[in-house]
């Protein structure tokens, strides 16, 4: 029987012919966490006198809180700087951009074994990458030790194909797969992304798939590697570490969902449930005080064109704040040499450095009492941008960028 990319990875890594429902010890290739998350596991390893690193590839990125707002936030960061110097772990510093961003850029290879202390760490899986969210201290022992344990996860074939309509994105397909299955529809499953629609897709696409695939309660989201995977890499300057990644053709998968990307319109997902989606036809209108394009989701550097072909010689609503915050330093470095920044602050937007910013609630962009934040992030949970009184609705950079023109949730596909 054919094995599914999942199987694959953690056959690999673990030696031995691993098949969904066993238990595996596996080689960890790349250990994270982040300023959120650090600290804790840096305190259980000096607690259980562990205090190194196995893998290479271990990172620390200051990116939650960065610049600290908070003395105390500050005191957290000094921890981690110590803990990198002692140890030899690299450190990813204020500015240089979001964990999950920084992997893809620079860390994770094909064939891969990731282990993130954020449950966003499924993004690398669109890189062929098995990278899995954990909690702070298995984290900290797969720093200290460069294995982990994992049940092999049963997979999800999610198979999309036909032509993405203008104005519809991948944003839109996995706010669509997630209100299809559910919050908990995929849990503790692999989501393997096929068909010709994500074979045409850019990998910055792909990313946003694989980005959200936890918020159906996927432990990965994958796909297949080719020549856009390679191509990639190449634009990051790492194309040896390219190789193919792919299920055998006999694969048996415990399920297979298919989508019909020519059937899709936009979709915004509702307060306070990422499932909560609804096609845009049924919400546009709502008023909005506050829009936010950045995010490990959609701050990369095409969603950054696409908000700049939208807001050129337009200007954001009056009553409407809007927020632009790059993924990353070498995405906010592309920005500026394509003068899309420019575009950004003539069109009335605050620009931030480049890092989490407002997702997370820490800093800046916290909303007031009953004020509504269209956000390209991955969540809308309840308090999750700093006030449990405000609403969160997600949405796709295009559909983002053009309510902001409009002041209210807004169909992008009337400018396309």
């Amino acid at each position: 029987m054919g094995k599914t990319i999942a199987e694959k990875i953690l056959s690999e890594k673990s030696d031995q012919g691993a098949k969904a429902g066993d238990i595996v010890i596996a080689k960890v290739d790349v250990a994270a966490v982040q300023d959120g998350t650090g600290p804790l596991a840096v305190k259980q390893l000096r607690k259980m006198e562990l205090e190194k690193i196995t893998p290479k590839r271990s990172i620390v990125f200051i990116d939650h809180a960065a610049p600290s707002p908070r003395k105390e936030l500050s005191n957290d960061h000094m921890l981690l700087r110590d803990f990198c110097k002692k140890t030899g772990a690299i450190l990813s510093e204020v500015g240089d951009g979001v964990i999950h961003q920084r992997l893809i850029e620079e860390f994770v290879n094909p064939g891969d074994v990731v282990i993130g202390a954020d449950s966003h760490t499924c993004t690398p899986g669109a890189l062929g990458a098995f990278s899995t969210g954990m909690g702070s201290t298995d984290v900290a022992i797969g720093m200290a030790l460069g294995k982990s344990w994992f049940r092999v996860p049963d997979t999800f074939k999610i198979e999309v194909t036909g032509k993405l309509p203008q104005g519809v994105f991948s944003k839109d397909i996995i706010l669509y797969l997630i209100g299809m299955i559910g919050a908990d529809g995929a849990t503790y499953k692999a989501l393997e992304f096929c068909g010709d629609t994500i074979e045409n897709m850019t990998m910055e696409s792909r990313f946003v798939l694989s980005n959200m695939a936890v918020e159906a309660g996927a432990k990965v989201g994958l796909c297949s590697t080719d020549e856009k995977t390679r191509k990639y890499l190449e634009e990051q300057g790492r194309g040896e570490v390219y190789r193919e990644i792919r299920p055998d053709e006999d694969t048996t998968y415990e399920k297979v969902i298919k989508i019909d990307a020519t059937k899709l319109e936009p979709q915004i997902a509702l307060p306070h449930t990422v499932d909560n989606t609804k096609p845009i036809s049924k919400v546009k209108g709502i008023k909005i005080q506050q829009v936010y394009i950045g995010t490990c989701t959609n701050g990369r550097i095409e969603d950054l064109r696409m908000a700049a072909k939208i807001l050129h010689n337009r200007h954001r609503h009056p009553d409407t704040r809007l927020i632009i915050c790059p993924a990353s330093r070498r995405v906010y470095l592309q920005a500026l040499k394509e003068n899309l920044l420019e575009t950004f602050v003539n069109a009335g937007a605050s620009i931030m450095g480049p890092g989490c910013g407002p997702c997370v609630g820490v800093h800046e962009g916290a909303l007031g009492d009953g004020e509504v934040c269209l956000s390209t992030a991955n969540r809308n949970f309840k308090g999750r941008m700093g006030n449990p009184e405000g609403f969160i609705y997600l949405a796709s950079p295009a559909t983002a960028a053009y309510s902001a023109i409009k002041g209210e949730i807004s169909d992008p596909r009337e400018i396309f």
